[in-house]
């Protein structure tokens, strides 16, 4: 990881200045149609909120990258807006490390277009990438320094002025809460703090645009929530985030708009609302009933909004599309036909159930 770290340090090297400058590690449209199919997903969305139209910090479009036989992307078309926390969701394989290396001008491609900024972006394209800050998912930081001399070289590859880079040092180190570990050297320190650490080497320079690649693998629960939180306020702040996890419910959690991609093609973009209105199930209902008789069944069946009921172990599954008082439709033909009834469970849909559906496999798959 310090190879990759080190080889962008090189590729943002102002010539200019002679200053090192590395990136370290790491809005919803108003109208949209959707048609998908088998895995695949048309959307179209409008940039204007309010009658005002809102910034692209990325514009990719119709992006193909190839090794060899293999095609990594397959004209890809992606916008990340001014302000915004953009999930990129996918499983393993999928081209979103492609894609992040082609928008960072660290990897070449075949076709297609990238603006960052406004401005194309390119591998010599320095002024851009110093206002670029990436945590990757691999910790990568020196053992041989502390947590303070880490984030102060890897600040000092953007800010000269040891003055003002004293005061970001010390801004970071506050940041991800680690005035405790300031002399520790990371070998020393638990794996969500070092975390931390990678975090704070990677925004300590105040990018306005952060790409952040599962920066919440292998940690605690609680170190994960501290992650989040400081995510979110960085973005309170004004900056805007390319944010990328296997974890669902992080995506739900922390995203205002969300790209679900897989073999390198996009199949949907929206917000975690609007995904979840592009599937056929909606709302999930589970009662344990003790004796229910097929002609009840086939009611639930029959039912407005019921697409699947299914009566198993004493338990009836129903799975709705649509329809805002399913529970109380089921609950009350069952109290009608005095069928007793015990535990209820409603579960709306999630995005796992979204990515499932429009691709028809789990996201860790």
């Amino acid at each position: 990881m310090l190879k990759v770290r080190k080889s962008y340090i090189s590729e943002t090297a102002s010539r200019k200045t002679g200053q090192n400058v590395m990136t370290n590690v790491t809005s919803a449209p108003d109208t949209r149609h959707c048609n998908h199919t088998a895995g695949s997903c048309i959307v179209k969305l409008s940039n204007e909120r309010g009658g005002i139209m809102e910034q692209s910090v990325i514009e990719i479009k119709n992006l193909v990258k190839r090794y060899k036989d293999l095609l990594a992307l397959d004209h890809l078309n992606m916008e990340v807006r001014q302000g915004e926390v953009f999930g990129l969701l996918g499983p393993n394989g999928s081209g979103k490390t492609t894609a992040i290396n082609c928008i960072l001008g660290l990897l070449s491609y075949d076709k297609g277009e990238i603006r960052v900024f406004g401005k194309p972006m390119e591998a010599d394209s320095y002024e851009s990438k110093r206002e670029i800050g990436v945590v990757m998912q691999n910790v990568a930081v020196f053992d041989e320094l502390t947590v303070v001399e880490n984030i102060d070289y890897f600040c000092g590859l953007y800010v000269r002025d040891k003055k003002e880079r004293k005061r970001l040092v010390e801004e970071a180190v506050q940041f991800v809460e680690l005035e405790e570990f300031r002399k520790f050297y990371p070998p020393k320190l638990s794996g969500g703090l070092l975390r931390r650490l990678n975090i704070a080497c990677g925004i300590a320079h105040k990018p306005k645009l952060i790409f952040l690649d599962e920066p919440t693998v292998a940690v605690d629960p609680q170190s994960r929530n501290k992650i989040l939180e400081g995510i979110l306020e960085l973005n309170r702040q004004g900056t805007t985030v390319v944010y990328t996890s296997h974890y669902m419910e992080e995506v739900e959690q922390i995203c205002s708009r969300i790209l679900i991609m897989d073999k390198g093609r996009p199949l949907a973009t929206g917000t975690k609302e609007e995904l979840k209105q592009m599937i056929k199930m909606g709302e999930k209902i589970t009662v344990d009933v003790s004796d229910l008789k097929e002609e009840e069944l086939q009611a639930v069946r029959n039912m407005k909004h019921v697409f699947q009921a299914d009566y198993t172990d004493g338990k009836l599954y129903v799975q709705c599309s649509g329809g805002s008082h399913n529970l109380v439709n089921v609950l009350g033909y069952l109290s009608e036909r005095e069928v007793s009834f015990g535990r209820v469970y409603s579960e709306l849909p999630t995005l796992n159930d979204v990515f499932l559906e429009i691709t028809g496999k789990q996201l860790r798959d």
